[in-house]
């Protein structure tokens, strides 16, 4: 669910951005380039974390998400995941920090770095199959626990009127931040 929210954060970053853009705005930063993409106009978003940060956790406070885990994510120079997890009506506190990298095909990757979970020694592997069952995730985001990973497949994410994303980079240690938003134009 992280996974998904983190892509769904992206994608209304994208969206600010692009009403940004056509306001006259300067934060973040978009151009229009050449689109490899048949019929599809192109614009790099660029941004920070600390914008990407207010735009995460503003979302996932608005959908009040209902499941076993209640969470907040910190861009800082990983993804940090702080959460509370109900185990047998004991609240435990949950850490998980993740390395991330924009794919030469637009997807992002999230490799888990590290975890922590109350003082309950647990398998990485077991918390995100836990975290993958729990939740229903969007086909397109992958927890793949064997891996200790989270695939986010940006180029099968679908918004409305057909727009697509791809991370371009998402070096969050240096706070470079580039998406790719594909607009069709027929």
């Amino acid at each position: 669910m992280f996974l998904a929210l983190l892509a769904m954060n992206v994608l209304i970053l994208v969206s600010v951005g692009l009403l940004l853009f056509l306001a006259g705005g300067d934060q973040p930063e978009m151009e229009l380039t050449e689109s490899t993409e048949k019929n599809m106009s192109e614009f790099l978003i660029k941004t920070d974390k600390n914008d990407l940060n207010q735009l995460i956790n503003h979302y996932i406070e608005k959908e009040e998400l209902n499941g076993p885990i209640h969470y907040s994510v910190l861009l800082s120079d990983e993804v940090v995941l702080f959460g509370e997890v109900e185990v047998f009506s004991q609240t435990l506190q949950l850490k998980m920090t993740f390395d991330s990298e924009a794919l030469d095909n637009g997807d992002l990757l999230l490799k888990q770095n590290s975890l922590s979970l109350g003082g309950v020694k647990l398998p990485v592997s077991y918390i995100l199959k836990f975290i993958r069952d729990a939740y229903k995730l969007p086909e397109w985001v992958m927890i793949q626990p064997n891996d200790k990973q989270i695939y986010v497949a940006l180029q099968n994410m679908r918004l409305n009127n057909g727009i697509q994303v791809r991370a371009q980079k998402f070096d969050i240690a240096n706070n470079e931040i580039e998406m790719k938003m594909l607009v069709p134009v027929e």
